[in-house]
């Protein structure tokens, strides 16, 4: 499967234009070397034996047993497996459908299979729906037995309804439901809603810049204009001036509506929650990498997360896990159940937590939630979320779940990079770092330890995770996702700078990569084309 373009928690937005290669040589996935039997994920007979199961399960300890003696296959399928690395241990017969080999086969619970031809590729959507249709995961699903859930990143009717055709139920509200909401205009509706804060702004259609000025005269002379749907990273506009405004003029004004926002000098910051029949589960605070040029190209583009108590105060803590419970229970109202999450804008000024977005479903930051401290102590929030749809009815302290989780002292401090190249280039890679645990020698080089699945194993800072996504024979370019490195304690520091260990990782990992530049790059385009992968 060929490269992709560009690591974001998963929002939707369109295909850039440019110039763009057609093709790219077979991978190993499309040549088969990574392919599974059909017969390697089937479960035991005796899996499927009839079982007495309870009426109801009787908090986390029944939850957790539930899911640990899970009879019905789960899916994960997506171009890679990071959002939800490490949930194969916690559910039985979990597996990973992917389009990418992150692992070269290695993976016990990861089904690659071998690339066939198909259009190009302008979502992710696309992505899981080739998956959906390709004969061989066809074949593996039907292999494991009758049924299934599925769960996706991003999907779409098509996405429906293939796996309806196959027998497979959808694990999240449905496409339409979810595309609503992920709406960034109808999103700010939602919370007003709900009574959550959003940075003082304006929904308008804007045609030009004398409009713009007309509808936004009390937001003072420096905005941020938003689209509906789409990475911060990429429809996200600082205007200031005409001429700032014409640089996006044609963006902005395709829109149906935008909203208008005053500019605030802000500090980003996530939190994942879930929507279950028992109230709203809300994880932890983190703090967001946002334009680290060390890691993306993009102005404002999302690069990593840090999941560290102590980098909010109490108050904006407890602030920003209200305005989410207040958030759930509103989606609640929709009809919407399961994961979301949301991302805060904190005001530096006055310290008032704002809405920035939310994401109605899991994403990039999602294995930082459900591998941390807290989520091993009870049970990772995709099981609540997957609960949901396991048709048993449970019993759940809500309230007391809530307060565990916003304890500090049950957080422990965790960090990711999402890497990517940042040169305005284009090669083919002919080395590329494997996934697994790395070791940062004293001298600042980076040396693999061995083989793993997740981070789970990593103990000490100059140790860190690292999943590949560009591997050999995939195209390296601007903006290009090479991978992501996971590790215990913190990449920033308190001004919220790159520390100088974070910094030495991106030169590490960076070294591992090599690429045999293209004679005529113009002819070369990253297939499927720009679009998020996480």
């Amino acid at each position: 499967m060929g490269n992709t373009k560009p690591a974001t928690k998963g929002k939707k937005t369109p295909a850039h234009s440019g110039d763009k290669p057609a093709s790219k040589p077979a991978s190993k996935a499309a040549k088969g070397a990574n392919r599974t039997p059909f017969n390697a994920g089937r479960p035991l007979t005796a899996d499927r034996a009839d079982a007495a199961r309870p009426a109801i399960l009787d908090g986390i300890s029944a939850i957790r047993r539930h899911f640990f003696r899970n009879t019905e296959p789960v899916y994960f399928i997506s171009a890679t497996p990071i959002n939800l690395l490490g949930m194969d241990e916690w559910v039985r017969n979990f597996t990973f459908i992917n389009a990418i080999d992150c692992f070269d086969g290695q993976h016990p619970n990861i089904f690659v299979p071998p690339e066939i031809p198909h259009e190009p590729f302008t979502s992710i959507e696309d992505i899981n729906n080739y998956l959906l249709s390709h004969p061989d995961v066809i074949e593996f699903i039907k292999s494991r037995g009758p049924g299934g859930k599925a769960m996706f990143l991003m999907f779409d009717e098509k996405t429906e309804e293939l796996c309806k055709k196959i027998g497979l139920e959808v694990c999240f509200p449905p496409a339409a439901l979810r595309t609503k909401i992920d709406d960034k205009v109808e999103t700010t509706r939602i919370a007003d809603r709900a009574g959550v804060a959003s940075v003082p702004n304006v929904l308008a259609r804007v045609d030009s810049y004398e409009t713009l000025r007309k509808v936004s005269k009390d937001l003072g002379p420096d905005l941020v204009i938003q689209t509906a749907y789409g990475d911060s990273g990429h429809t996200t506009f600082f205007v200031s001036s005409e001429a700032d405004y014409d640089k996006h003029a044609e963006e902005i004004t395709e829109a149906p509506e935008v909203k208008i926002m005053k500019r605030i000098r802000c500090r980003g910051s996530a939190l994942e929650a879930c929507v279950t029949r028992k109230g709203t589960i809300v994880g932890p605070l983190m703090t967001e990498l946002v334009g680290f040029k060390e890691l993306t190209p993009y102005r404002g583009g999302w690069c990593g997360n840090e999941v560290f108590a102590g980098a909010f105060d109490a108050q904006i803590r407890s602030n920003a896990r209200a305005a989410a419970f207040a958030f759930g229970e509103e989606l609640r109202k929709l009809g919407y159940r399961g994961y979301f999450e949301i991302d805060f804008l904190t005001d530096l000024d006055s310290g008032t937590v704002y809405l920035g977005e939310c994401n109605p479903r899991i994403t990039g930051a999602s294995s930082m939630t459900n591998l941390a401290c807290f989520a091993h102590a009870d049970a990772p929030l995709v099981l609540f979320h997957l609960l949901e749809w396991m048709d048993i009815d449970f019993n759940l302290d809500v309230d007391e779940l809530n307060k565990r989780w916003a304890n500090p002292d049950n957080i422990d401090t965790w960090s990711q990079l999402v890497i990517k190249h940042t040169e305005d280039s284009v090669d083919l890679i002919n080395q590329a770092p494997a996934s697994g645990i790395w070791e940062l020698t004293d001298s600042g080089h980076a040396e693999y330890v061995r083989m793993q699945t997740h981070r789970r194993t990593v103990q000490y800072e100059n140790r860190a995770f690292y999943l590949r996504i560009s591997g050999e024979g995939d195209y390296r370019y601007e903006g290009a996702d090479l991978g992501i490195l996971v590790s215990p304690g913190r990449f920033m520091d308190d001004e919220f700078n790159l520390t100088e260990r974070a910094e030495k990782w991106i030169k590490a990992i960076r070294a591992h990569y090599a690429g045999t530049p293209l004679e005529a790059p113009a002819e070369f385009v990253p297939e499927p084309g720009g679009f998020k992968l996480l």
